[in-house]
């Protein structure tokens, strides 16, 4: 009997440590969040979710790897036990914080963050990925709020987004995305641009006060380009759904491996300028030299 359920004990507690695959979600609507980390780099991660208390114990990552298909993208172990799935104990009861003060740069969507000893940053972020594009009103899946934890030393991953007229008249933003001097992207996706391996990422974004309604509303998302991690996005009509230009926009996008979400925000360019969209028309036809998924127009 006792070596039965000690089998059933140990079959529990691998469900509740499952592999994730992302930068980094853990869950989602959470509340209460409280992140410590050891000196051994090991956190701990306590928040109420789906009726319950959880403590999750995160480690073995750090930072992210360049694009490459011979190995997945660098991601945490987790345990969702609190420590008993790898221990055989509740580490969290005993668990001893030494992560202090955060001394890294600033973060969007921020929860909380520390440095540890060894003067790397931890970091909780928590925003809504899952909207519906163009503005459209979400259901209860759409609006959750996703929990996702980041371990960085050094630079964070890097978004530029410029921005222009395409046509002449639309509104139009490009740019990239780039860790450590290298473009992050995929090699897989669906046929309408969901990852299928784990260096993929989608930018979301956000129009404010737009035909679609007050306040922010997703526009819409899109991947990275294969190879260059460049992109290109004209606010044009959907359907039955109108331009969404709006008088600001914003950009979220999950950092690759296990670093932070980067967030980008601007005011909308306005009235047509000519002078300056030619001016962009050139930097654009460099810009894109040498992606067939995006011209200069």
């Amino acid at each position: 009997m006792r070596s039965r359920l000690s089998l059933l004990a140990l079959l529990a507690a691998a469900l509740l440590a499952p592999s994730a695959v992302a930068s980094e979600l853990i869950d989602r609507n959470a509340s209460n969040v409280k992140l410590q980390v050891a000196k051994n780099g090991q956190a701990l991660l306590r928040f109420d979710a789906r009726g319950k208390r959880w403590n999750v114990l995160a480690w073995g990552a750090e930072n992210a790897i360049a694009p490459t298909t011979s190995r997945p993208q660098l991601s945490f172990r987790l345990d969702y036990s609190g420590g008993y799935g790898t221990y055989k104990r509740d580490v969290w009861k005993t668990f001893a914080n030494a992560c202090g003060t955060y001394s890294g740069p600033p973060l969007q969507w921020l929860v909380t963050a520390c440095t540890a000893p060894d003067g790397s940053h931890w970091a909780v972020q928590s925003w809504q990925r899952m909207l519906p594009n163009y503005g459209l009103r979400p259901n209860a899946k759409q609006a959750v709020w996703e929990l996702r934890l980041a371990h960085w030393s050094g630079a964070l991953p890097q978004l530029t987004v410029r921005q222009n007229w395409a046509y002449r008249k639309f509104e139009h933003l490009f740019g990239s995305f780039t860790y450590r001097g290298q473009p992050v992207h995929g090699f897989k996706t669906t046929s309408t641009g969901q990852p299928l391996d784990t260096f993929g990422r989608n930018l979301y974004v956000d129009t404010y006060d737009s035909a679609y309604g007050k306040g922010w509303k997703r526009e819409n998302s899109f991947l990275m380009h294969k190879g260059n991690g460049k992109f290109c996005y004209g606010f044009y009509s959907h359907g039955s759904r109108p331009v969404g230009a709006g008088t600001r926009y914003r950009a979220t996008i999950i950092g690759p491996g296990v670093t932070p979400d980067i967030y980008w925000e601007s005011e909308s360019l306005g009235s047509y300028d000519q002078a300056f969209d030619l001016q962009m028309h050139e930097e654009q036809k460099s810009f894109y030299a040498g992606d067939g998924l995006c011209k200069a127009i």
